[in-house]
């Protein structure tokens, strides 16, 4: 496992593990389950790992620190996020979770992206997971509440960081635009971008990507298989594109980009992954995983050498970006 460093030192491995899945994301995750996917990841080498209060109303980041307990808290890099506060629901503990999650309402979820809510979910969060500090806190899509995150929010996690509580800071979102404005306004450190520099959606890659790498703000790549057609060797019509069945170009292009591997040998799925670490802005892909077996995979995806060949030829036909 190799590792890249943000401006401040702090190493992240190349290949990090999402832990929504830990927290029961779209069905329910095992104890067993959680443990062995937290084991083999380790053993792989991986050692960064993200969630979020988020994920399965805090049994994510139970389940990691759990998971991370025996070892030594120097050799891991966590990172949480902020925004969403949990409060007790105790009216509610009856009923399923409406939000992708399969756990009981035991809490509801607060937007809140004001100093008092950033410093109260920390503290939250360090209480839930028995950590002495979290390595990276990010803002957690605050699309509808950009202003207050932009300035309010992000100040807190800044004092944060001055008082040495936390030792990197910024925002994870689904989109490019708003990273690029928040990377203007504030004296951030890195930035979590889900499903915007991918083979399909290369958008980071315009204007984030550059900026980032001209202000030392690394950039933590997620959902690089932009909800699932990417993580097969060859999609099928039945392929998810944006958690939505992939449109007809979508697959049509992702069908010629594994047609192009497959002639030299690698399959669609490495090509996702080494076309995001191939850009030097990004420090780590974040890939989510649920048992051994998807761990392993991860794994053995990532450690794939994509030839220059085979970019020059997918640049050649116009199925990547230059």
């Amino acid at each position: 496992m190799q590792f890249r460093k943000l401006r401040n030192g702090l190493e992240l491995s190349e290949v990090g593990l999402g832990a929504a899945q830990l927290g029961n994301m779209h069905r329910v995750t095992s104890d067993d389950e959680a443990e062995e996917t937290l084991e083999a990841a380790w053993s792989g080498g991986i050692r960064y790992f993200d969630t979020a209060p988020h994920y399965g109303l805090g049994l994510s980041e139970r389940r990691l620190a759990d998971g991370l307990r025996s070892r030594s808290r120097s050799q891991f890099v966590v990172s949480t996020k902020v925004g969403r506060v949990l409060e007790p629901s105790p009216e509610s503990a009856h009923l399923v979770d409406d939000d992708l999650f399969h756990v009981r309402q035991t809490f509801k979820r607060r937007w809140d992206f004001s100093r008092d809510g950033v410093f109260r979910s920390v503290e939250d969060s360090l209480r839930r997971t028995g950590l002495e500090y979290f390595d990276v806190v990010f803002l957690h899509d605050p699309d509808d509440h950009f202003e207050q995150a932009t300035t309010e929010g992000i100040d807190a996690l800044i004092e944060m960081r001055d008082q040495g509580m936390v030792s990197a800071v910024g925002a994870g979102m689904n989109s490019a635009g708003p990273l690029v404005e928040l990377i203007r306004r504030a004296d951030i450190d890195v930035v979590l971008c889900a499903g915007r520099y991918t083979l399909l959606d290369a958008s980071a890659g315009e204007e984030l990507l550059p900026l980032a790498s001209a202000r030392g703000v690394g950039v933590v790549a997620a959902g690089i298989f932009n909800s699932g057609i990417l993580g097969a060797p060859r999609p099928t019509t039945a392929a998810r594109f944006e958690y939505q069945t992939a449109p007809a170009d979508a697959l049509s292009r992702a069908r010629a980009i594994a047609d192009f591997g497959r002639g030299y040998g690698m399959t669609l799925p490495e090509i996702a992954i080494a076309f995001a670490l191939r850009h030097p802005a990004i420090v780590s892909v974040v890939l989510g995983a649920r048992g051994r077996l998807q761990v392993a995979q991860n794994l053995e995806r990532a450690a794939g050498q994509v030839p220059d060949a085979l970019w020059a030829e997918l640049t050649d036909a116009g199925l990547i970006a230059p």
